[in-house]
């Protein structure tokens, strides 16, 4: 992978740049702190990460006090969540932070990868990211909060509409609808039963007097942890796959499990410690290598159901539904939405993904696609059908075509309009410095919060 592809994921992923920052040929430290909002900081590093996730994704940055002043907004919601006691359950971090996780490891191949590439395990990557997904959790949970209230109703989307000048109105590229049914490739029993036999024989060797913690390191497929012997450090219970933590929590301390199969692979679990709601343990995990499973089983199986599909003896949806390992989308009938807007309408242009936008480049409304090569985007050998379900011609912007994302305009507006005002009622609450170097950004358009600037700047 190159280094401008990693650069943007971890960018649009919200991990921090480090380093120096060139400006006018003078190194800059990135470290240095640009603005303070009450006991948060908005680093320099922060304000270049803004510029890099627009530029990740070919797009125009707005100007860098626009920039500067929307940090200072997040700043100044988690500075008022902390006023006001807004929380966020730190389930909800530690999942968002294993999906964060799962789709780096989709991105770079392999946790190995990760680690060879930024020289750290994966939970000191995690560690490290856990703050900001937490924070951002925060500043989502605040915007919900402020912006509860905020309904749009089909008048204000005509009224809206009805304002934009004809000769003004915004062109819409193609949009289509597509569903998929993905059928992931699955070891064989062959393949399942030489990892039991492996690690049946690390148990072995541990109750010979061999130290689990040693096996761990040199065989566990599951580098993060390997590195630390196998420790997975406590967890609360439901934070683990269940077949994980309900066999855990039947062993007693320093008890070695029987093999346990889960969706990462199969696991040799000794039990540690359990504290109060909370046990800690360590394990071996095997996996299946993704990238050699046969795809034969998947494909024949989706040209069955495809098909059944083509006769019309079985609904897109009820297959997708039934019989789809993504849940995602077989829970809405294989429907694949937005990962933004959440509209099943998407567009096709340069920002859908390119295989999909082959295959529906050959085919015709209505049609089912035959089984093809799929990469889940944690990383595994799949097989998938798509189902192009309709298609929408570009054109200018029309009312009842594009109803859904006219509201969703006139909603996002409302929203931004009610948080304005928010802001500014609030910001009387919060302390606000900023740097001398951004002495003409107009933070919230009033030059009070430039009056008390800081001095060094600097950590």
């Amino acid at each position: 992978m190159k280094n401008s592809s990693i650069l943007t994921i971890f960018v649009l992923m919200g991990w921090l740049l480090t380093g120096t920052a060139s400006g006018q040929g003078q190194p800059v430290s990135l470290n240095k702190i640009v603005a303070k909002v009450d006991n948060y900081y908005v680093l320099r590093s922060d304000l270049e990460e803004s510029i890099q996730s627009y530029v990740g994704q070919n797009q125009k940055a707005p100007t860098r006090c626009q920039l500067l002043e929307s940090l200072v907004v997040n700043k100044m919601m988690l500075a008022k969540a902390e006023i006001d006691s807004v929380v966020v359950d730190d389930k909800i971090v530690d999942a968002e932070l294993d999906t964060r996780m799962q789709y780096m490891v989709g991105q770079f191949g392999s946790e190995k990868n990760i680690i060879e590439a930024y020289g750290k395990s994966l939970e000191m990557l995690k560690s490290e990211l856990r703050q900001q997904v937490k924070d951002q959790k925060i500043v989502q949970k605040m915007q919900q909060k402020i912006t509860s209230d905020v309904k749009v109703t089909p008048r204000d989307v005509r009224k809206f509409f009805d304002g934009i000048p004809k000769d003004s109105l915004p062109y819409m590229p193609a949009e289509v609808e597509v569903g998929q049914i993905v059928r992931i490739a699955k070891a064989t029993k062959e393949q399942k039963e030489a990892l039991r036999q492996r690690l049946l024989d690390y148990k072995k060797r541990v109750e010979a007097g061999e130290d689990f913690g040693a096996l761990a390191k040199q065989y566990s497929e599951d580098v993060g942890s390997a590195e630390k012997n196998g420790d997975l450090g406590f967890a609360k219970r439901g934070m683990m796959v269940a077949p994980f933590e309900g066999a855990a929590l039947k062993l007693k301390p320093n008890e070695i499990s029987d093999v346990v199969e889960s969706d990462f692979g199969l696991h040799l679990i000794q039990l540690l410690e359990t504290r109060g709601a909370e046990y800690h343990a360590r394990h071996i995990l095997l996996r299946p290598d993704y990238n050699r499973l046969d795809l034969t089983r998947p494909t024949e199986y989706l040209d069955s159901l495809r098909g059944l599909i083509v006769i019309d003896s079985l609904k897109f949806a009820k297959a997708a539904h039934d019989y789809s390992d993504d849940k995602s989308t077989g829970d809405a009938g294989g429907l694949i939405r937005d990962g933004q807007s959440g509209d099943t309408r998407l567009a096709m242009d340069g920002s859908m993904e390119y295989t999909m936008f082959q295959m529906l480049d050959t085919m015709k409304v209505g049609a089912v696609s035959k089984p093809m090569p799929y990469r889940t985007e944690d990383g595994k050998n799949a097989v998938r059908l798509l189902y192009f379900k309709s298609k929408i011609a570009p054109h200018n912007a029309d009312f009842s075509k594009d109803f859904e994302k006219l509201q969703n305009i006139v909603l996002q507006n409302k929203k931004n309009t009610a948080i304005d005002d928010w802001f500014r009622k609030s910001v009387a609450d919060v302390y606000i410095t900023v740097d001398p170097e951004f002495h003409d950004c107009k933070i919230f358009g009033s030059t009070k919060n430039n009056a008390n600037q800081l001095s060094g700047g600097g950590n």
